[in-house]
């Protein structure tokens, strides 16, 4: 580990690289999987689906943890994207985890439903019947976390799930991150969990590599808490870790968090 601090209740550690970074969070999250199974039989694991989550989830599939207690959820996913395009977030996540550990159950939001509403409303049943234990996110370079981004991550929302308008920065990640060609290639809606149907869970492992995220990682270690930075609330949480890699915290680094 280069270095370490808090902001806030957030604890942030920095490593040399990416994979540095992806074992050490899968280190720690085998270790809190274990200790929610070992004291309620089962943990209920929201997980985010995007590249940045790759050295993570390779070394989270090494770690020993009983799977079969593990209830998988996704916290967010295209609307009106094809059901079998590779982009979609359950198909990311089926290929790069879920077909590789044999989870007790599986739970996945269907952007393809033809009626939105009703599919917000099952699957914000389903997690109020789960009470979430884990979350794995990162944070988006405009500064979301799921698909809250500026203008509608709302620290107070009392809704689960709610279907959201894509800001053109977040549009453009995906392009940044290979999973479409062009802009116009991405949809403009989504449905995803709410920042507090995320900060609900007793604990957080936030993976964020890369240099393309610095200016997001410096607004929510070192920026003003609030929703126009969604991932702020982490700050907030009293159970959430953010791991870095020296490029996606280079900034804060500059400024001498950490020393």
């Amino acid at each position: 580990m280069l270095a370490s601090g808090k902001a806030g209740r957030l604890q942030v550690e920095i490593f040399e690289t990416r994979r540095q970074m992806g074992e050490k969070a899968a280190e720690d999250a085998g270790r809190a999987l274990r200790a929610v199974i070992e004291e309620k039989g089962h943990c209920n694991v929201i997980f985010a689906a995007a590249p940045s989550q790759n050295e993570f989830l390779d070394a989270l599939t090494r770690q020993d943890v009983d799977w079969g207690k593990v209830y998988a959820f996704h916290m967010d996913e295209y609307i009106g994207l094809p059901k079998d395009h590779p982009a979609g977030f359950g198909n990311f996540l089926r290929r790069s985890f879920f077909d590789k550990v044999p989870f007790g159950r599986v739970e996945y939001l269907n952007g393809g439903a033809p009626d939105i509403e009703e599919e917000m409303e099952r699957y914000s049943r389903l997690l109020e019947e789960n009470p979430v234990d884990i979350v794995f996110m990162g944070i988006g370079e405009n500064g979301h976390i799921a698909f809250n981004d500026p203008g509608w991550g709302h620290f107070d929302d009392t809704r689960k799930v709610q279907k959201v308008k894509l800001d053109p920065v977040c549009r453009m990640q995906q392009v940044h991150d290979g999973c479409f060609d062009s802009l116009d290639q991405v949809p403009t809606e989504a449905l995803t969990l709410t920042v507090p149907a995320l900060a609900c869970a007793s604990r957080i492992f936030c993976i964020v590599p890369a240099s393309t995220k610095a200016a997001a990682v410096e607004k929510t270690v070192l920026g003003e808490i609030r929703e126009m930075v969604p991932a702020t609330v982490l700050r907030m949480h009293p159970s959430a870790t953010l791991y870095t890699d020296k490029d996606s915290a280079k900034i804060i680094m500059e400024k001498g968090f950490g020393k």
